[in-house]
């Protein structure tokens, strides 16, 4: 049963070149469409953020909300254009290259944000190495909408420096391969050969 707490976006639009990622097939569906079959259980509402292509994008049946900003920011501004528009307390986002996220990413992040009363929660793989941020994986307080404008206004773009910011938290997910995501065609022709459900 979907969560009528939170809505979620999934950044449907990072380009690889001249190829509209979010409109690149897994399994048959476009990686955006998967993004939010894959979050639909999870939350209340769902949208996207896509600078190009939005008819596209609406045929996918949500709203739509391209970057505030001309520049295209990166990550960030796609987080600002749902926190304008997220009409519950909190937002989660999802990158739509990354297609075998945790089907539990959203209460595995929110338990982590209410252990600490926090306003941002971010997912985190333990890697070998040790944790590597997902950066793109959050839930955070809608109230951080100004916030966020005036840091990305200011000239910053990254995610962990706006997350120290503000009272925020680590969730650490044990199962890295979850987190694969496709910087190339290649890349997501890898992840049809072991995909996850």
């Amino acid at each position: 049963m979907p969560l009528p707490d939170w809505s979620s976006q999934a950044a449907a639009e990072r380009v690889w070149a001249a190829v509209d990622k979010g409109l690149q097939t897994h399994l048959g569906i476009p990686l955006a469409q998967y993004a939010l079959e894959r979050l639909r259980p999870q939350v209340g509402a769902l949208m996207l953020n896509a600078n190009r292509n939005l008819a596209a994008y609406r045929a996918m049946g949500v709203p739509v909300w391209p970057d505030e900003m001309a520049e295209y920011p990166g990550p960030l501004a796609g987080m600002l254009a749902g926190l304008s528009h997220c009409g519950t307390p909190y937002l989660v986002t999802v990158p739509c290259d990354t297609p075998n996220f945790p089907a539990d990413l959203l209460a595995r992040l929110a338990e982590g944000l209410g252990a600490v009363d926090g306003e941002m929660a971010t997912a985190y793989t333990q890697e070998a190495e040790g944790p590597r941020a997902q950066p793109v994986f959050c839930l955070m307080k809608a109230s951080l909408r100004d916030s966020l404008n005036a840091f990305i206004r200011s000239g910053e773009r990254k995610t962990g420096l706006f997350a120290a910011q503000h009272h925020s938290t680590r969730v650490v997910f044990h199962d890295p391969a979850a987190f694969a995501n496709a910087n190339t065609l290649d890349e997501l022709a890898d992840l049809q050969l072991n995909p996850k459900a």
